[in-house]
C-alpha cells in the first residue's frame, strides 16, 4: 500500500525519474504473491494503482537504497538489525514519522490490517496518505542536497578578475 502511495506522489511531483520506490516484507511468509485484495480495494477505489509481488528483504540491498521506510517498530527493530552496519542502520526510518516531524509521543506505527476488516485497510491507507508528503518533502531535500554536492563550485570572482 505504501509502495503504491508513494509512487504515485513522486510521480505527481515529476521526480518519477529520480526516485526508485519499491517494497519488501521483513519475512517470506508471502513471497511471490500478489498484494491482499482488500489493499487492492482500498487503493483501487483511491484511485491509485497497483502491481505488487510480495518478496522479503535481504540485508545486501543496503548498499544500493539511501533510505528504507519501516512502518512499524517491530519491523525497523528487524531492520536495523539487518543493517550491515550503523550507516545502514541509520537509513531504517519509521514512515510516520515524516507525518508531524514536530510532534512527540503519538504512536508511530502504521498497524497490520491483515487479520481485521475492510476498515482497517482504509485507516492504514490514510495513515500512509498523511505521511506521505512529509517523506516526499525530506526525499526532495535529500535530491536538492545530492545534486548541490555534484555541481562544481567557483569561487566568487574579485573585483579585479571581473
Amino acid at each position: 500500500m505504501a509502495e503504491s502511495v508513494f509512487r504515485a506522489h513522486v510521480a505527481d511531483a515529476g521526480l518519477g525519474g529520480l526516485v526508485e520506490i519499491s517494497s519488501a516484507g521483513t519475512d517470506g511468509w508471502h513471497e511471490g504473491d500478489g498484494a491482499d485484495p482488500r489493499t487492492v480495494s482500498v487503493l483501487a477505489s483511491a484511485g491509485y494503482p497497483i502491481a505488487h509481488r510480495a518478496r522479503q528483504f535481504t540485508a545486501s540491498w543496503f548498499a544500493g537504497l539511501d533510505l528504507v521506510i519501516a512502518l512499524d517498530s517491530g519491523h525497523l527493530r528487524t531492520l536495523r538489525r539487518l543493517a550491515p552496519g550503523p550507516d545502514d542502520a541509520a537509513k531504517v526510518r519509521l514512515l510516520r514519522s515524516y507525518t508531524d516531524p514536530g510532534s512527540q509521543g503519538r504512536e508511530l506505527d502504521v498497524p497490520d490490517p491483515y487479520y481485521g476488516g475492510h476498515a482497517g485497510f482504509e485507516e492504514c491507507l490514510a495513515m500512509i496518505e498523511a505521511a506521505a508528503d512529509g517523506l516526499l518533502e525530506a526525499v526532495r531535500a535529500a535530491l536538492a542536497a545530492t545534486s548541490q554536492k555534484h555541481v562544481p563550485h567557483h569561487p566568487p570572482q574579485k573585483k579585479e578578475d571581473a
